[in-house]
């Protein structure tokens, strides 16, 4: 076992670390007190192909591994998570859905677009009473020949105001309970298709999240995604690719808190000596290191399934669950060794301990990841 990272993939994490550090830092708390989408920040990550990591190159992807996104979206979190998200909802959800599952010339109308950052992509299966459930949808898409009509609500969806392109799951057949659940390509600006006030969140305040309405939007045949019927496969199987992005994204909030309470412990004294000579403070960085590098091993677990065509359902799980765990519990103690300092902006800590909540929410709760992992247990 090697758990040394390749020369290719230290150059990816620098280049991630380096616009991390030199373009996201810069104005991270005024985009987070003004809740600002990172228009120009976006379009950035796309001509450095954040946005299409695992895209093959001919459909303007980065052509890169799993573990090379983990390491992105580590490193970016670490930073700006509400960034990090919309890398993470276009990459797992929006392109690897469209790159999987999508015929050619879907894959050529948007996926190209999406993969190189000229469009923007989000993922619109939650709803007010169903979250990761996908077979308890009520928005459904009526059969009408050449086109279907969308009808219903979606919410809490990332990007949602400035997204180009949704991908809907819907019901069309309810009698067929998973069978008869589909997923659709939508675009802006579709009659009917209405975009709600922005949610104002505890956390990242900088992600784009609305509440969508579907009123008898029409659809056209060839936008929907694979067979009929196969919308629940479709979403289980992207949503487990998700759970190794926000793994990730913890991850990084994780480290990114870390990284901010050691070197201020470095710099703190207290009772004639910097504070992290002190054991109350040593054994919580001790803590923190330690928990954070098993979430590290977790989320590289799981990229590395991906990557070798291993089921992934259950490590993914894992490692979001774990990892999302850390990330709330680390990002505190971190406001903890700031004392005062922790709990102003200027210090950074304070909205990524905000930041980190969202990580054990979205892309199925913990309560959800233990579902998935026991189900995996049992089968073996």
């Amino acid at each position: 076992m090697n758990f040394s990272l390749t020369e290719e993939h230290l150059m990816i994490r620098d280049a991630a670390r380096d616009f991390a550090q030199t373009e996201l830092l810069p104005g991270v708390i005024e985009r987070d007190n003004t809740q600002t989408f990172p228009d120009s920040l976006v379009r950035k990550m796309g001509e450095l192909g954040f946005l299409g990591v695992m895209v093959d190159p001919k459909y303007g992807g980065s052509g890169m591994d799993a573990i090379s996104y983990a390491i992105i979206m580590e490193e970016l979190s670490k930073i700006d998570a509400s960034a990090s998200v919309i890398v993470s909802v276009n990459n797992s959800l929006v392109c690897y859905g469209l790159e999987a599952y999508g015929n050619e010339e879907q894959k050529q109308k948007y996926l190209t677009k999406l993969a190189s950052g000229q469009s923007v992509g989000a993922f619109c299966l939650s709803e007010p009473e169903a979250g990761s459930d996908a077979t308890s949808q009520r928005t459904t898409a009526i059969d009408k020949g050449d086109h279907y009509l969308i009808n219903g609500t979606k919410n809490w969806i990332t990007s949602g105001g400035r997204a180009d392109v949704y991908i809907v799951i819907a019901q069309t057949d309810k009698h067929k309970g998973s069978h008869g659940i589909n997923a659709f390509i939508l675009e802006k600006g579709m009659p009917g298709f209405d975009i709600g006030p922005k949610e104002d969140k505890l956390g990242i305040r900088g992600s784009d999240t609305h509440t969508l309405q579907f009123n008898d939007v029409k659809v056209p045949k060839e936008n929907r995604i694979g067979a009929n019927g196969s919308g629940f496969r479709f979403a289980m199987k992207t949503l487990s690719g998700g759970r190794i992005g926000i793994a990730a994204q913890a991850l990084g909030i994780a480290a990114g808190a870390y990284e901010l309470a050691l070197k201020y412990s470095k710099e703190r004294k207290a009772f004639g000596t910097e504070i992290c000579n002190h054991q109350a403070i040593a054994f919580k960085l001790a803590d923190m290191h330690t928990e954070i590098e098993a979430a590290r091993m977790l989320v590289m677990r799981a990229a590395w399934d991906k990557d070798q065509g291993y089921n992934y359902d259950m490590s993914s799980a894992m490692a979001k669950l774990y990892a999302s765990k850390v990330a709330m519990e680390h990002t505190v103690e971190a406001v903890q060794i700031h004392g005062g300092n922790g709990f102003v902006k200027e210090y950074h800590v304070e909205r990524l301990m905000r930041d980190a909540k969202i990580t054990q929410i979205y892309e199925g709760t913990s309560e959800i990841q233990k579902i998935v992992i026991s189900r995996g247990i049992i089968k073996e």
